[in-house]
């Protein structure tokens, strides 16, 4: 806390910041959001990497049982952050991080000493922890004039994160450093230093300017009148949005909370580095084509252009595993395609699409706001596709 009253202190860092160049700005920012959000992700996923083979709970599988409790936890806690989010105040966000972290950190050694199976409840737990950290780092980067940028690099860090942080678990796990109750809580605890650090690092950004107000609208909480507004002026084109992102967040969990089974039926099975490896290809072309989208200065323009990129992730997530099924392609090759369409797809609807569509309206709202509007249905397609597979 004192390190970060020191930031912001008059003539300190933040007065700083808000004097530097743009890009320098852009890029501090971007590894100060990526590295936050990278470091809660080591509070979520490592337990996807262990399979818990032969047990059971409820009458299913206790690996299909934990990741649903983790997701049900998450839909309430999207469901709780569309007028969480919406309406709360900025100076509060890094103390919402760190109390969620820590909450979600607490579940994790719950789950370690609880056993087996009234131990999926720490999952739910957790889920309910971490539900809105995503809203709050995002409150640091919308409705800045390099918020594009900023934001892709905000989400490179959960498709680089979802595959380190299963590597960091994989490796605990294959050393015998850790069993599998314990090693979701020890790799939490690996991550913390550099969570600590980020949120520091983000204390000490400045608001956005006037110039990031002219072009971006200001940005501010939203009560339920101005929620009820938003919704009624918008609710066709979010509905279709909303319905389109249920998918592909279905799709894209099913991936990400399977991987090691996946790539055990693969032949890969006990190799904890084909987890990151597979994923930097899939954030470099991802980033690569949202970042080309930051050169559109037009809001409009560039609300049809991620609508665009949706589109194309689509269609190469689609013939990708068409190829696969035919034997056309490897499965390393099927995997990084897979996911390349998937977070192609699914990436613009975490931020900057709908920072460009406040943008390109005019409304004095917060794009946090109709992001938990998307995720609160697309985790609830999520818990529905598990529930279908079982």
């Amino acid at each position: 806390m004192s390190a970060a009253l020191a930031l912001t202190a008059p003539g300190g860092w933040t007065s700083r910041l808000s004097r530097a160049p743009r890009w320098f700005f852009a890029t501090y920012a971007g590894l100060m959001a990526f590295g936050t959000y990278f470091a809660m992700y080591a509070f979520r996923k490592p337990f996807a990497v262990a399979q818990f083979g032969g047990l059971t709970a409820l009458g299913i599988d206790y690996k299909v049982a934990l990741v649903i409790a983790q997701v049900v936890g998450y839909a309430i806690a999207k469901l709780v952050g569309v007028k969480v989010i919406a309406e709360w105040p900025a100076r509060r966000r890094i103390i919402g991080i760190a109390a969620q972290v820590a909450l979600a950190e607490v579940s994790l050694v719950l789950f370690a000493v609880i056993p087996a199976p009234w131990n999926v409840a720490c999952l739910l737990l957790d889920g309910l922890a971490l539900g809105m950290v995503w809203g709050m780092v995002f409150g640091f980067v919308e409705g800045r004039r390099q918020s594009d940028v900023i934001g892709a690099m905000l989400c490179a860090s959960f498709i680089l994160a979802s595959g380190a942080v299963k590597a960091a678990g994989a490796f605990l796990l294959f050393n015998h450093y850790a069993s599998e109750w314990w090693m979701p809580a020890l790799t939490g605890l690996l991550f913390a230093p550099l969570l600590v650090l980020c949120l520091i690092g983000l204390a000490a950004l400045p608001p956005p300017d006037a110039g990031d107000v002219a072009e971006r609208v200001e940005r501010v909480p939203m009560d339920k009148a101005a929620r009820g507004r938003m919704l009624r002026r918008f609710g066709p084109t979010l509905l279709a949005m909303v319905i389109t992102y249920i998918m592909l967040t279905a799709l894209r969990d099913f991936r990400d909370s399977f991987s090691a089974e996946v790539w055990t039926e693969l032949g890969f099975g006990g190799q904890a580095d084909v987890f990151a490896l597979t994923e930097i290809p899939v954030s470099v072309i991802v980033l690569a084509m949202l970042g080309a989208v930051t050169l559109v200065r037009d809001n409009r323009a560039a609300l049809q252009a991620n609508l665009a990129l949706v589109g194309i992730g689509l269609a190469l997530a689609g013939l990708s595993s068409a190829l696969f099924a035919f034997q056309w392609i490897g499965p390393i090759g099927w995997m990084i395609a897979l996911g390349t369409g998937l977070y192609l797809a699914y990436t613009p609807f975490n931020g900057m699409l709908f920072d460009r569509l406040v943008a390109a309206t005019g409304e004095r709202a917060t794009a946090g706001f109709l992001i938990y509007v998307a995720d609160a249905g697309g985790y609830a397609g999520s818990v529905a596709l598990l529930l279908l597979r079982n």
